[in-house]
């Protein structure tokens, strides 16, 4: 189990794809090296649209977002409170949106006695959001019960849940009001197309039918995953 801080940048301000790496060099490469404990950093870009879910049709993600894995939340304070990091994300380009702070949690898939690790390169990444009638009941719920089902997804490689922590960035950006996540990864496109065309897909649409009271709003886009550092 690792802490994340995922930062996501403002769409109006988000450079083209292919100039990410370099416009995320202000958080990786500080005076003086990498952020002190940080585990590595992933940059995850939106997809053409080419994906397809049968059931959820929220249509491309509008602009990219970085994660940078810590091991404690400690250590995530120590990062973003060193030297300068603060203030290069704030005056970071693209503009930063938000920065929140979540626990992420890796499930084993079917078949396998534990998590694989993060090496496929496309994410299928969901968020729901505030509120819900018993917010802590729903994450425990969704945590707990929906992580064996989407690893019975046909091609699945991992399965992740994000939870967020009581954590606001050091330099005043906001965290987004999520409530719980998860990201399924898969080597490809037409692997997770493949996997929604899946009668697990099915089964996924209707487990949710059963989760705990909830009236959020909840967001699914398909991204591609680059490991930047680690």
């Amino acid at each position: 189990m690792t802490v994340v801080c995922e930062v996501v940048f403002a769409a109006p301000h988000a450079p083209p794809d292919a100039a990410l790496p370099n416009a995320l060099a202000a958080i990786v490469a500080r005076t003086g090296g990498t952020p002190p404990g940080l585990l590595t950093l992933d940059l995850y870009t939106p997809d053409d649209g080419a994906a397809h879910d049968p059931y959820v049709q929220d249509g491309r993600a509008s602009g990219p977002l970085a994660m940078l894995a810590f091991a404690s939340l400690d250590a995530l304070d120590d990062a973003v409170n060193a030297p300068g990091f603060a203030a290069m994300l704030a005056a970071s380009e693209p503009a930063i949106l938000a920065c929140t702070a979540m626990r992420r949690s890796n499930h084993a898939v079917a078949g396998e006695a534990a998590p694989a690790a993060l090496a496929a390169k496309f994410s299928y990444v969901v968020r729901y959001h505030r509120p819900a009638a018993d917010e802590g009941l729903f994450a425990r719920h969704y945590v707990e019960t929906h992580p064996p089902l989407l690893g019975r997804l046909p091609g699945i490689r991992n399965v992740m849940c994000y939870v967020p922590l009581p954590w606001r960035h050091a330099g005043g950006l906001p965290s987004i009001d999520y409530l719980v996540g998860n990201e399924v990864v898969f080597d490809h496109r037409d692997a997770f197309n493949h996997a929604m065309a899946s009668p697990v897909r099915h089964a996924l649409r209707a487990h949710a039918k059963e989760f705990p009271a909830y009236c959020g709003r909840n967001t699914h886009f398909a991204m591609h995953r680059a490991r930047l550092f680690g």
